[in-house]
């Protein structure tokens, strides 16, 4: 099979959307822009036509199978493309006779392999020689990390590439491309729960906007949408009040510890789409807020819940949010740090900015110890306890204190430690 054939497939509007949206030029293909952005890797090699075999790792949907046909088209070469699931040592001798006879003929063929994970090893092996004689360049496909599903023969001769999901914004120009061919109009935002349903995988979504054109006569609705998506639609503008009244209620709900009422407005905010960063940046800030040194850990917690957003992406990522959420609740709260920060900022900005003490600076040369830098400094490790009575606030603040814990969590034992610490420098 070649790629440059020109005869027109018949009946091309019975084709499954995803198939007829492959874009025929480099410059259409959505997502990616790691590897394909200007100055990339993979673009850099596309472009200056050194292409080496290389293996595309990547969930399903992201667009491996569209990226190996560009790469083709772009570099003329003839495109065999090949399915694992289907095909044993038989095929595989017979697709590389034709690939040997090709080569022969004075042109270069790209063997493209989808599911590559699938071959066993004296599969994988069979295309060495193959891939050595320079007979083919493969290309291959898996969802499988490379390292423990492809040999290690055929690693060291190919380069792995790793695709990630595609984002909301870059399924939405995927879909908005789309209305054209199927004759559909779509509101913006209906388009981006399709593109959020999708979690980053274009075949599903644009399976998903065929099935729910199909019952939405020339404009797409919602009731179309969600039966396609066989779950409720959830719009709001989340740029606007309502998104602001969603993550009010999420943050009042958690410093009010209320389990229930956290984990409701949470779901809201998820099935309706909201961004997951987003509410992982909320929850880090409800931790430091509202929590702070009652429960040290909720920050932890908060933090890896984000990071684990990040990792799992959607849907596994959401349960660490919940779980997050959860913790927050149900930790000791304290926003002693959050007022002494208030305290301090006020006196920053109402009191002038007086000069470090000279105990205080550092003394690197002779000239500046000479002239007083880091005179009466008292090193805390030569005192007992290592504590001193050593003042380090400005004349005009000494003394002062603005940090006063609770007594609730960790802040109990806090504040023993700072009754104890004063009572050691006032011994001193």
């Amino acid at each position: 099979m070649s790629l440059f054939d020109t005869t027109a497939p018949s009946e091309d509007g019975k084709r499954p959307l995803a198939e007829r949206m492959r874009p025929e030029r480099l410059e259409d293909y959505i997502g990616q822009e790691h590897i394909l952005g200007p100055g990339k890797p993979l673009r850099r090699q596309i472009e200056r036509d050194e292409l080496t075999s290389i293996i595309l790792w990547g969930p399903p949907g992201v667009g491996k199978t569209t990226l190996a046909r560009l790469i083709a088209r772009v570099t003329k070469c003839e495109f065999l493309p090949f399915s694992a699931v289907l095909s044993g040592i038989k095929e595989i001798k017979a697709v590389m006779a034709d690939a040997e006879r090709i080569r022969r003929l004075g042109r270069r063929t790209i063997l493209f392999i989808d599911e590559i994970h699938r071959f066993n090893k004296a599969q994988q092996d069979a295309f060495l020689p193959y891939v050595e004689r320079g007979d083919i360049i493969l290309i291959g496909a898996t969802t499988e990390n490379p390292s423990f599903e492809v040999i290690a023969a055929l690693l060291s001769r190919s380069r792995v590439y790793a695709l990630r999901g595609l984002t909301v914004p870059e399924i939405v120009a995927l879909l908005q491309r789309a209305l054209p061919v199927i004759g559909l109009e779509a509101p913006a935002e209906l388009l981006e729960q399709l593109a959020i349903y999708s979690n980053g995988d274009a075949r599903q979504a644009y399976n998903t906007l065929e099935a729910a054109a199909a019952a939405s006569g020339g404009t797409l609705t919602e009731q179309a949408v969600q039966d396609a998506m066989q779950r409720k639609v959830l719009l709001y503008d989340k740029g606007g009040e309502e998104h602001f009244n969603l993550i009010s209620a999420l943050h009042k709900s958690v410093r009010s510890s209320d389990v229930d009422a956290a984990l409701y407005w949470l779901t809201r905010m998820l099935e309706a789409g909201e961004d997951r960063l987003y509410i992982a940046r909320r929850l880090i800030r409800m931790a430091i807020e509202d929590i702070s040194l009652a429960d040290p850990r909720a920050l932890e917690q908060a933090v890896a819940a984000m990071q684990a957003v990040h990792f799992l992406g959607i849907p596994e990522g959401d349960l660490a949010l919940g779980q997050a959420a959860i913790y927050l609740c149900v930790a000791p709260k304290s926003d002693a740090a959050y007022r002494a920060m208030g305290a301090v900022r006020e006196d920053v900005e109402k009191t002038i900015a007086e000069p470090v003490p000279m105990n205080l600076r550092n003394a690197p040369t002779r000239d500046m110890k000479a002239w007083g830098y880091g005179e009466g400094y008292q090193h805390a490790h030569q005192f007992e306890n290592a504590i001193s009575d050593m003042e380090c606030l400005p004349p005009s603040l000494a003394g002062r204190q603005y940090y006063f814990p609770t007594d609730r969590g960790l802040e109990k034992r806090i504040a023993e430690r700072l009754e104890e610490i004063r009572k050691l420098k006032s011994k001193s």
